[in-house]
Formats: structure tokens, sequence, C-alpha cells
């Protein structure tokens, strides 16, 4: 007979929990249990209870810190999957393999600690049995909501001992497929708080904004006897009395926020009150009455060295992060964070999407659902239900969450219609979001996931394909949009970030998205050698696993911003600055703050060089208006190429950023433009040697017709180029890859045949055919040499052969130059990287950088680093002497220690190995990046497609 299934394989395991009660300190005692713990691990769950006796030696258990994940600390191994669940799909019932973390510890009741006693844990992964001083306590599982215990008939004067036993897998853990690193154990605080017998259990702020009127409407509803005092605004409250009267609102952009206390006889509660009103009004998402535009990401919580465990200053480093790049919103992807997150979110200014710790993720197989997904199975309501409670119980009070979300790519079910439905009773104020189910039965808003553009046009039309069913249809035309996921930031990209903002600024109902997403999920590693590098999956033995597509974020592991970042930051700056005549407009795109807190500094350059500077005369600008600002009189004439360079700054210091901050940037182009087009002088005529051909400075091979030297600088010859290492988008995960096609092709293993070499009057002519072999493809190219004084200028034509069935990756040449030419600079676009879909915040100048400082170190190695719109590029050594390229009239570069080749090959950064020449690409262009790793393609007007194109620069020495 079979026995009966353990707890941790119940549909609702936990017991012995407390009601879900909002989240706050108090004046009330705590006692933190954070720190050392005994701890071992066991390969199964096994059922002795050893662990629970009070006088057990466990002096030879290990010391592991709590909180944190034990696989980090060597017990196990992380593991990545996105989408399959890494043990059989057999719900609610998991492997016998399943490692089982055991923790104890001791701990002194401070003296005169007298009232109830609660044990809370904040998160513990993903199921856990308590004792106390060897009686059983309770049982938790949700991995990321909080748990709290009545202990007060077993926590004694004293010595205590804690006892938790801690299972990696349990029926939650089909709940928990959340697109990130499976690991385990008690990885949020573990806090033991007193309770007084008249303190404040739990409280619900409800703080509304009446836009019209002006009034903040306040009242705080708890069953303590209480005083609610709000000092700066006079009052002094019985809970659920309401008071009306002037206040300033709270807004992401103004984050204003009013000291509260709650006071009983034993305790003082002190929080901070925010006055807002959230509805849908005419099919769009207002606050305050005003239509708001989300510039948001998704975040998980994640370090490179602690996993899901985040200290506050790494919080806080999120937040200003994402203050300092214009970014005005996040979403909880997907799973409610450490609550200390949400009170900085509150304080700093974010609109935040709450999102329940639900995702069932492995029951879709290419979105074909598989039966028994728990959102449609009858068995597990309770538990979903219970967990969005404990989440809206958790955070009701901040005023930062604007949006409870069910969960995240469960499918659509009954239990989420129970979720919403509990969620919109408890808390009417808030809107309520999901997107697995684009019926829209149970929400407050249309929302998907890597829409194209097309598909937004649609939608912002209220256009988009009917619903089959035309009630849901109808309801789902009438609501606001969001992308919930968009850009996907995997890798090298996003591109096109520029056309959907122009669609959310278009469409009323399109109210922006969230970045997928924040951070690359890389964990430090070090490998044989000692070389450290960022894992991801599969680097930790996993046989299941989903790779890189764990590294996807806008900052890297280390929180460096990414160049996708910096153009996010660009693409949504909410001041826009451009030409108008003689001066220049301003467009306050906040959708509550004037310009009164910026300043616009302007700086006059010609050929990259400053030559004036000064400040615009800025005048009181609303949100969403816009005005002519003159610019200043007697401007110096420039000959030369000359921009104007803008920047918004800040005037003042904010809490998250010191004054001089930049938040946007601007640049005209005040040149008169002559003709560009390619001009080859007068020159010197080519004259053989040998083996060799003098032309000017140049030598070249006699036979192949290849550049051997420049006055003595051996280089390896330029010759055309159409390989890119890929990036992820090329790979694509879930459209279109174009990598493929580019290998079947042989475009990384390109064939070069010198057909002819001759002299044509003054020039050097080499005529080729470059091809990949098993195809009849190929491309004629000619280079045509001449030389004048101490350059050498190359014309290169380049004509297709056959129907090319793909687009390009890139097409240019490839140079080596000697490797100690390591010194850069150029005039174009810069600092940071650009390509063709993703370059607005690369702006023209003139700028300085090391070879090595051009690379961009993605988690996965892959084409980065290039530069645009060159005028011209210098490579120098230490003594000055060099080389430098001019384009006619641009040439896109890139420069690095290794070959595209080697890049591709690499799986980690530290594999690169720097040879003795570096390797300068000089483009004509390169295909764009899209974000097809999940999401759209490069959109028709940045692809590179087959065609005839020239391509001319002239090589020049430094001396």
């Amino acid at each position: 007979m079979a026995g009966t299934a353990p707890y941790y394989e119940k549909f609702q395991p936990s017991e012995g929990i407390r009601t879900p009660r909002a989240w706050f300190t108090s004046s009330a005692p705590t006692l933190s249990l954070n720190g050392d713990w005994r701890f071992r691990l066991s390969p199964r769950a096994d059922a002795s209870v050893d662990l629970i006796e009070v006088d057990l030696d466990d002096s030879g258990w290990d010391i592991l810190q709590v909180p944190s994940l034990w696989q980090l600390h060597g017990y196990g191994a992380p593991a990545y999957t996105n989408v399959v669940y890494p043990f059989p799909v057999d719900a609610p019932h998991v492997p016998d393999e399943n490692p089982t973390g055991d923790y104890r510890r001791t701990f002194e009741l401070p003296a005169g600690w007298t009232d109830a006693t609660i044990l809370r844990f904040d998160g513990v992964d993903s199921c856990a049995r308590v004792w106390l001083n060897g009686q059983y306590v309770g049982t938790t599982s949700g991995s990321r909501l909080p748990t709290e215990f009545d202990v007060t008939s077993v926590v004694q004067p004293g010595q205590n001992t804690i006892a938790v036993r801690v299972h990696q897998w349990s029926s939650g853990s089909y709940l928990e497929d959340q697109d990130m690193w499976w690991m385990s154990g008690i990885f949020r605080d573990v806090t033991l708080l007193s309770r007084p017998a008249t303190g404040i259990n739990d409280f619900f702020v409800h703080a509304d904004f009446d836009a019209a009127s002006g009034l903040g409407i306040l009242r705080v509803d708890t069953d303590a006897d209480a005083r609610v005092l709000v000092p700066e605004l006079g009052l002094d409250l019985a809970p659920g009395e309401t008071a009306s009267l002037a206040v300033e609102p709270w807004t992401a952009e103004l984050p204003r926020l009013y000291r509260c206390e709650l006071r009983t006889a034993s305790e003082t509660v002190a929080i901070r009150i925010g006055f807002r009103r959230v509805e849908v009004v005419d099919g769009v998402i207002t606050v305050n009455g005003r239509r708001i535009l989300f510039r948001g990401v998704n975040r998980h919580e994640f370090h490179p060295e602690t996993g899901r465990t985040l200290d506050e200053a790494t919080m806080l480093q999120d937040i200003l992060l994402m203050k300092q790049h214009n970014i005005n919103a996040v979403r909880t992807s997907h799973y409610p964070p450490h609550p200390r997150f949400l009170e900085l979110c509150d304080e700093h200014g974010l609109w935040v999407i709450d999102e329940c710790d639900l995702e069932t993720h492995g029951f879709f197989e290419d979105w074909v659902p598989i039966p028994g997904n728990p959102v449609a199975e009858p068995e597990w309501r309770d538990e979903l239900a219970a967990r969005m409670q404990r989440m809206v119980e958790r955070d009701k009070n901040h005023a930062s969450v604007i949006i409870w979300s069910l969960g995240n790519e469960c499918g659509p079910g009954e239990n989420l219609g129970a979720m919403a439905k509990w969620a919109k009773t408890r808390d009417p104020d808030r809107l309520v979001h999901y997107e697995r189910d684009w019926s829209c039965e149970y929400v407050d808003m249309y929302s998907r996931m890597y829409s194209t553009h097309a598909e937004v046009d649609e939608i912002g039309r209220r256009a988009e394909p009917p619903f089959p069913d035309a009630r849901l249809d109808a309801l789902r035309r009438q609501m606001p949009f969001v992308l919930c996921e968009y850009a996907h930031a995997m890798g090298n990209g996003p591109g096109g970030l520029t056309e959907y903002q122009d669609l959310f600024e278009k469409y009323p109902r399109c109210q922006g998205g969230f970045v997928w997403e924040w951070i690359d999920h890389g964990l430090a590693k070090k490998a044989a050698d000692g070389s450290s590098f960022y894992a991801y999956g599969g680097d930790f033995g996993e046989v299941l696993h989903d790779g890189n597509f764990v590294a996807d974020g806008l900052v890297f592991p280390d929180r460096t911003p990414s160049p996708g970042l910096l153009e996010f930051k660009k693409v949504i700056e909410p001041v826009r600055i451009s030409a108008d005549g003689s001066g220049v407009r301003v467009q306050n795109l906040y959708d509550f703050r004037d310009l009164s807190h910026v300043e616009i500094l302007w700086r006059l350059e010609e050929e990259g060089e400053s030559v004036a500077q000064g400040k615009l005369v800025l005048p009181h600008i609303p949100a969403g208006e816009s005005e002519s600002v003159a610019l200043p009189a007697g401007l110096p004439t420039v000959a030369r190429e000359a921009w104007l360079q803008l920047r918004a700054v800040l005037v003042e210091d904010a809490a998250w950023a010191s004054a001089g901050h930049v938040v946007a940037t601007a640049e005209i182009d005040l040149t008169e433009r002559v003709s560009l087009e390619p001009v080859i002088p007068t020159s010197i005529a080519p004259t053989p040697r040998g083996d060799e051909v003098e032309v000017g400075v140049a030598r070249f091979d006699a036979l192949t017709g290849a550049l051997i030297s420049l006055d003595g600088i051996g280089v390896v010859a330029p010759r055309l180029d159409l390989w890119r290492a890929p990036i992820d988008n090329d790979r694509s995960f879930a459209g279109e890859p174009v990598e493929p096609g580019w290998r079947s092709l042989g475009l990384d293993r390109l064939t070069h045949r010198t057909d002819s070499v001759a002299v044509d009057g003054s020039d050097w002519v080499v005529r080729t055919r470059v091809a990949p072999a098993a195809t009849q493809l190929g491309f004629a190219v000619e280079y045509r040499w001449r030389a004048a004084a101490d350059a050498v200028r190359l014309l290169v034509t380049v004509t297709p052969e056959g129907e090319w069935p793909t687009v390009l990756p890139r097409l240019g040449l490839r140079l080596g130059i000697p490797s100690r030419f390591d010194a850069v600079e150029w005039f174009g676009r810069g600092p940071g990287e650009a390509y063709a879909d993703s370059r607005r915040a690369a702006l023209v100048g003139r700028y300085t950088a090391s070879v090595d400082s051009l690379q961009t170190p993605y988690v996965f190695p892959q084409e980065n680093g290039n530069r645009s719109e060159a005028r011209w590029v210098a490579f120098t050594d230490a003594t000055g002497r060099g080389l430098r390229v001019e384009g006619a009239p641009f040439v896109e570069f890139a420069a690095r220690r290794w070959t595209s080749e080697a890049l591709d090959a690499a799986r980690h950064p530290n594999e690169l190995v720097a040879t003795d020449t570096i390797w300068v690409n000089l483009d004509v262009a390169q295909n764009g990046l899209g974000s097809a790793s999940c999401g759209p393609g490069v959109l028709p007007q940045y692809q590179l497609r087959v065609e005839p194109v020239t391509l001319s620069v002239t090589i020049s020495l430094v001396a």
C-alpha cells in the first residue's frame, strides 16, 4: 500500500503560518537570526529528525551564512533553465534525489522579552519545515514570499535552539519556473519579532489623491487601538477615520512622501505615505489624472557572487543606476522582491509592477499546453490564491506599487481569475496585470511580450486581430496596452529601441514597456588557469540547461552599464532637444514635472575640438509641453565640420545623482556640406622593385597584389571581410536566426583568389574574386591603390555575383597592423560602440581609447566594439608613430587583438588570447542588431543587403 505523500509534495504544503500582513519595522524589539548557522546537506529528503534535538552535537556540521544559497558555497551546483523543469513533470511529485539542507543555530532571547513572539522568514527556497527547542513550528513554501510563525508558546528565556530543514524540490517548484538559476536555501532574512499585546499587527494605508481639487484623502485601517499621526499635515486620526486636505501628490518623478506614525500605548510604527490615484480612464492608465508612460525594465534579484541574496547597498545601487539612466518603472520579474527594495522605490521614485511568485512555463512546449498546468487545476487554487494574498498583504502600503501582476508565463486558467478577484476585492485602488492570457478576462490592461513594431502599431490603433470571443474582444480592445517584456537585452543589443519609443509616444493606448531585463545573471567563476569569468547555463556541468540565455541584461553581472543601457537612456530621455530654425526646440517629455530642475549647456565643436560654450536661457516648460529657445548671439564662425553639442543636466543634487548629471543630450550639425564623393589625387606612379611593387610609401607583393608594408611598417593586407562573430540576436531563440544561413553559405570561411594585378596609369589595381566554398555565389572585388606624398588611397569596388539568399553580417575590409599601435584616436561617433539600429547614444566628437578599452566584454563573446561614422581613425604606439585611416566620407571601424574567428570560437572572454597583430575592421556597414534572441529581428531599413558597393579610405603615416 502506498504511503501518504510527504508534506513537500502537497498542493499546499504550508501549515502553521500566520495570516499574511504588511511588512514593516517598528519600535518593538526584534532579533536578527542572520549569521552563522550549522549546516549539513543530504542528497535525499531523509525522514530522520535528529536535527531537532536540542542537545544534538552538531559541532561536526559545516558553517553556512544565512541568508545565502547553498550552491554558491560548494554544496551542489547552480543550474539554469529558462522553460523546462529540471525534474520529471509529474506534479506535485518530485524525485527522490531531492537535496536537503539542515540548518541549526542557538540564540539568546534578550532579557525583558515578555511579549508574544513571531518568527519570520522572508525567503526560503523551496520548502522548509521549522522546529524551535525541539517543538514543531510549521512548514513554509512559496520561496520569495514571507512566512511568519507564532512561537510564543515554545520560545524560552535564555538559550533557544532553532532547526530548519530545507528541500530543494517541492510541489512549489512547479510554480517557480522563472527563467533563473535553480538555487536553494534560506536566502533572505530570518527575524524574531516581539509583538506587544496592544501593538499593531497589521494596517492598510489608503492615500488617495484627487487631481481636480488637489486634495489628498487619507484613511488608515487597522484593528489596533492606535492614533494615526502625520505631523507635517497636522493630522491626528483614529483608525478608519478619513481626512481630506491639500497635499503634494506622489509620482515616480516627484516621489513626495509624508512621514506618518501609528502609535499605540506599546508600539510606534513609522511609515511614509505617498498620495496618488491609479485608474484607467478612457482606455489609458493614469496616475493623478495624467497618462503615464513606462520607461521600464524587468528586474530579477541577482548578484554574481550571492545570487538572489542582496544587501541593501546592492538594491540601492540598482535603483540609482535606473534613475540615472532615465528608467522610471520596474516589473519585479517574476516574484516579489525583498521588501526593502520597495521602500527604496517609494523613496526615490519608480513605478512598480509587483509580480506574484508564480510561473509554470514548463507546462508549455512551444506554447502548446501540457495537461496538469496548476493555473487550470482546481487542486492548486488555494495555493495560488494564498501566494497572491501573501504578496498583496506584504506590499499593500507602498506608493510605488501601482499594479499587481498575477505571475508570468503560466498560460490561461481559472485559478488566475480567482487570484485577480481576490486582489481586486482586497485592493480596488490598484490595477491587475497578467500577460499570458490574451483574452484579458481578469485584468485591467492588455499585456504582451516581444510584439513586433508592426504589431504595436496595430494595437496602438486598436486594430489588432480580433479575439474569438466577441465580448472579450470588445473588452480587450478598450484596454491600455503595455509591453511587459520587449527589447531583449541579450549580448550586443537591443536594436530598434527608437522605433518602439516612437510608437509609445504616438499612440496614447501604448503606454511603454519593460526591457528584458536589468542584469546579466552571470555567476562569478574561476577557470582552471585561475582566470575569472562569468558562468552561464552549462558551466556547472548541467545536463539540461539553456546556455547563456540567462545573460540578457542592460548591465553586466558586476552592474557595469552595457552599451545597450546607454542607448536606452538616450532613447527614453525625458528632455528632447532638436534644431528649430535658428534656435532649438526643447520638449518636456516628463509626465508630471516641469524642467526647472535642469539647465541646458551648449558647446560648439569644430572637428571635435571645443571653440565656444555656454548656457541656454530656459523658459518655464510644463510637463508635455515644448518651447523654442534661441541660441546665443555671436557664435564663432567655423570653417570646418562643426557641431553644436547640447546637454540637459541637473541644476542641483538629487537623491539619485549629483548636480551636473546628464539627463539628455543632443547634437546639431552646423556644417555647410559640400560634395563628399571620394576624390583620388594625382599621385606617384607604381614602381616595380623585384618581387614587390612600390606605390609611394606602400609596398605590395608583385604576384598577389597584396599590401605588405607602409614606410617599413609591416601590415596584413586589407581584404574584403563579410564575417562577424555572431551576436546572440543573430542566433535567435524565438524567431528566424540568420547565423545558420551565414554559416551554411560559408561566410565564415571565405576564399580569396587573385585574378589579376596591373599598373593602370597612376594606379596599382588588384582584381580578385572572394567566395565561399561549395557555392557559385561570390563577389568580384577590385582594389585600386594610388599614392600621394606619405599616404596611399584605396578605392574598393565590390560587385555581387549570383542571387544571395541572405543579408550579410558585415561588408568591409580587414587589416592587420602591429600590436604596438594600440592607442586609438578618432573623429566620429562615440565614445561607445554603435551599430545601425543602436547608435543614438553615440555623438559626433573626437575621442581617444586603447584597443583594449574598445572591447565590450559581453558574457558570451560576440561582435562588439564597432565605432560608426569615423571621419578618420589613428593607431599609434608609445612614441606617437603609427597609421591613420581616413574615410570618404565615413568608415566604421573596430580593432581587437584577436580575429573575428577567434572571437567566434570563444565561449567566455577569458578564453580570448592576444596576438601580435591588431585586427582592424574598416566597414561600409554591418547588419543591424535587432532583438531576435527573443523578439523581432532587424528592421528592414537596418539590414545589410547584398548589392554593389564602393569603399574608399586613405591610409597615411602618423609621425
